[in-house]
């Protein structure tokens, strides 16, 4: 398990510190801001979605903990090219890991390296950090031009 636990570690880390995606997305045509009062994040999700409902860009910017930046990172990666369907299941797979009691198995099957976010659980301060970038897609994608806020 103290393997696992280095290997997560590692992978958040590695993010924060070389976020992909990062800046923002020329011909965005979808995007919403999101704000965590209680860690002080904020950061701005862009995308670019075609006409057949494909994400087929995705970017962030902005400033927050290597939670909330690793996971904007690591969302970016694993969104692009999904259909808005399949990108709002993503959402609930992350949210239902991230929130799910620590003394459960974690259901991480489908979420590829996402899966790091798995110990968050255990930290019930840092879940708002890790869903600040998901809530923010996903009011991106439903274009509602609300600053999503994790109050």
């Amino acid at each position: 398990m103290d393997d696992l636990r280095e290997l997560y570690q590692e992978t958040i880390l590695d993010h924060n510190r070389k976020p992909r995606n990062f800046g923002p997305l020329e011909n965005a045509n979808r995007e919403a801001d999101g704000h965590n009062p209680l860690c002080g994040d904020q950061l701005t999700v862009y995308a670019r979605v075609n006409d057949e409902g494909i994400v087929e860009d995705l970017h962030f910017e902005g400033s927050g903990c290597a939670i909330s930046k690793a996971s904007a990172s690591l969302m970016t990666e694993f969104e692009k090219g999904k259909s808005l369907e399949a990108v709002r299941a993503d959402f609930e797979r992350f949210h239902d890991l991230v929130t799910s009691p620590p003394d459960s198995p974690a259901e991480t099957e489908g979420l590829g390296k996402l899966a790091v976010f798995s110990g968050v659980r255990e930290y019930p301060m840092r879940v708002k950090c890790a869903t600040l970038a998901w809530h923010a897609l996903r009011a991106a994608l439903e274009d509602d031009g609300k600053t999503v806020k994790t109050e």
